[in-house]
C-alpha cells in the first residue's frame, strides 16, 4: 500500500497517541527505506548499473585482449574491489539500492578476473574458449569457471548485502552453466544436440526448484528467486522446446507440460510461469497454422 503521512496521521487519530504514531511511522519509514521503488532515482540507479554491466561484458572487444591476462585480472579486481567499498560505504548510510548496486556490479567483474586470471596461467578446466567477447556468443567447457566463480561470489556478496538483484548475476550465470555443462561432461568436440537440450532442460528444472526453496525459506518479505525462476525457466523451457520431434504425442506432452506451466504460475503466484507457458500455446498455434 502507498500511504502518505497525512493519511497516516489521520487513521491513527483516536486510536493511538501521538508518540505511539510518530513510532510507529518511524518503523515503517526505516522498513521501506533501500527497497527499490518504481521512481525517477532508482530507475536512473538501475539504469546505470546496467550500462556498466554492459560495457563490463557484452561490450568489449578484442582491445582488451592487450593488457594480457595479468592486466586483465589486475584492472577486473581493481574494479571490483572499488565497487564493493563504495557500495559497503552508502549501505551504511542508509542507501540500500545504489549500495546493493554497486555490490552487483562488483560481482560482475568476476567472470573478468577469473579470465585474466585463466589467460595469464593457462589453466583451463578444458581447453581454451578464446578471447572473453566469446563469452556470450560461444558454448564451451572452458568458460564453466568463470562461471562458478561467479555463482561463489554472488554468494558471498547476499551474506552481507541483502539486496536482491544480487541473485541476476548469479542465475545469469547459473544459465550458461546449464550449456557449458555438456561439453566438459562429454567433451569439447560433442555435437549432439538433443544432448545440449536435454542438459538443459534438466539443470533448468533444478534451478527452478531451489528458487523455489529460497522462496520458502526466504519468505515474501524481499524477492530472492525471481531471478532464479526467470533464468531456470530460460534453460528448463528452452531445453524443452528444441527437443527432437514432431508427432501428435509430443506436441501432446508439450502442450500438457506447457498447460501445467500455467497452472503452476496460479499456485506459486509467479508470472514468469505463465509467460512462458502461453507462448509455448503461440508457438504451438504457428506451427499448426503453417
Amino acid at each position: 500500500m502507498r500511504v502518505s503521512r497525512g493519511e497516516f496521521d489521520r487513521a491513527a487519530a483516536g486510536v493511538v497517541s501521538e508518540e505511539q504514531a510518530e513510532a510507529l511511522w518511524g518503523m515503517l519509514a526505516r522498513g521501506a527505506n533501500g527497497r527499490p521503488r518504481f521512481d525517477l532515482p532508482n530507475v536512473a540507479y538501475y539504469f546505470g548499473a546496467l550500462v556498466v554491466i554492459s560495457a563490463m561484458g557484452w561490450f568489449m572487444s578484442d582491445a582488451w585482449e592487450r593488457f594480457g591476462g595479468w592486466g586483465i585480472f589486475s584492472i577486473a579486481l581493481t574494479y571490483a574491489g572499488a565497487f564493493a567499498a563504495a557500495g559497503w560505504v552508502l549501505r551504511g548510510r542508509g542507501l540500500g539500492v545504489p549500495g546493493g548496486l554497486l555490490a552487483t556490479l562488483a560481482v560482475c567483474m568476476t567472470p573478468l578476473a577469473v579470465y585474466g586470471f585463466e589467460r595469464a596461467t593457462g589453466l583451463w578446466m578444458q581447453a581454451d574458449p578464446g578471447d572473453y567477447e566469446g563469452f556470450f556468443d560461444w558454448i564451451r567447457g572452458g568458460w564453466f569457471v568463470m562461471e562458478a566463480a561467479t555463482v561463489a561470489a554472488a554468494l558471498v556478496a547476499l551474506r552481507f548485502f541483502r539486496f536482491p538483484f544480487l541473485t541476476a548475476p548469479l542465475a545469469f550465470c547459473l544459465w550458461f552453466m546449464s550449456m557449458d555443462l555438456t561439453p566438459l561432461l562429454f567433451g569439447a568436440d560433442v555435437s549432439d544436440p538433443e544432448l545440449f537440450q536435454k542438459v538443459s532442460l534438466f539443470f533448468g528444472l533444478a534451478v527452478i526448484v531451489v528458487s523455489y526453496l529460497a522462496d520458502l525459506l526466504l519468505g515474501a518479505e524481499e524477492d530472492y528467486a525471481f531471478w532464479g525462476y526467470l533464468f531456470g525457466m530460460f534453460a528448463f523451457w528452452g531445453g524443452l522446446s528444441l527437443l527432437g520431434g514432431g508427432t501428435e504425442m509430443d506436441w501432446f506432452l508439450y502442450g500438457t507440460i506447457n498447460l501445467g506451466l500455467i497452472l503452476l504460475s496460479v499456485l506459486l503466484k509467479r508470472r514468469v510461469f505463465v509467460v512462458f507457458g502461453a507462448l509455448a500455446w503461440i508457438i504451438h498455434e504457428s506451427e499448426f497454422r503453417w
